[in-house]
């Protein structure tokens, strides 16, 4: 990637945007906002890179317990905004038998499906998380995003398509369905999109520090982080990583719909082991 390049998260880019750094499609000196919300941004970028395989934030070694713990390898799986990340990959090899894939980028979409044509476990569809509208209601059991709703929160009009996408993908999970948000959002940045009016999560948070961080840490990563009514991170909490990624396990509340997600009674069983 040239030198030139946006930075590969788009984390400075939503901190930059909240300083007052950066301004819509901007050149130099007036502030840029980098289209991460659009197709043709990352159609550029792909083309640049070649399709080689980047995972942002974190590696599936380091989630898989969580995952494990939250999706059952039975599971009817959204991987939104998959990106090049081998995520995917490792979870297949991990035993998860139904991935869908989806990204904006018809061209990644065209690369991961030539790569992964003998995979039985992964397709992949070129589709805008904001509109999902070729699934059809309470047709997944979990989703998973990691970085997607931060790129989103870069562009233009980022509430609104925050909102788009945290509704769609309550729409498309089965009632006690689960969505995993891998983010670098702490609660005050990202609990307020994800409880949307019609929205009903159960939210359990938990924090990893960035891959490579060499300081001490001197709670169990595993150990859920409380919150508080407000949604916030406790007063006094100590986050030894200040670049820590925030990972959400929000759980779609129960309908009377008859059509119950496997990740329930996953779920339960987890819990009373």
């Amino acid at each position: 990637m040239s030198s030139s390049s946006p930075p590969l998260s788009p984390r400075g880019a939503e901190e930059g945007e909240e300083d007052g750094g950066t301004g819509s499609g901007g050149g130099v000196g007036g502030g840029t906002v980098f289209s991460y919300g659009e197709a043709g941004y990352w159609d550029a970028r792909y083309v640049e890179e070649g399709g080689a395989p980047y995972d942002w934030y974190q590696r599936y070694a380091a989630l898989r317990p969580f995952v494990r713990r939250f999706v059952p390898p039975a599971s009817r799986l959204l991987m939104i905004g998959c990106g090049s990340a081998l995520m995917s990959e490792d979870m297949a090899a991990d035993g998860y038998m139904e991935i869908i894939n989806i990204d904006i980028s018809s061209v990644l979409i065209e690369m991961m499906r030539k790569k992964y044509f003998d995979l039985p476990q992964l397709q992949y569809m070129q589709m805008d998380v904001r509109d999902m509208s070729k699934f059809s209601d309470e047709s997944f059991d979990c989703a998973i995003d990691k970085g997607t709703l931060d790129s989103l929160m870069c562009g233009v009009e980022a509430p609104l398509s925050a909102a788009q996408m945290v509704l769609e993908v309550d729409r498309l999970l089965k009632p006690g369905g689960v969505f995993m948000l891998i983010t670098y959002g702490d609660p005050s940045a990202r609990i307020p999109h994800l409880n949307q009016p019609v929205c009903s999560w159960k939210i359990v948070l938990y924090i990893l520090p960035r891959p490579g961080f060499k300081g001490n840490i001197r709670r169990s990563v595993f150990d859920p982080v409380p919150l508080t009514e407000s949604g916030r991170l406790p007063e006094g909490f100590v986050l030894e990583d200040p670049d820590s990624h925030y990972i959400y396990v929000c759980k779609k509340g129960q309908e009377l719909t008859g059509i119950d997600s496997p990740t329930l009674s996953h779920l339960k069983l987890q819990d009373s082991e």
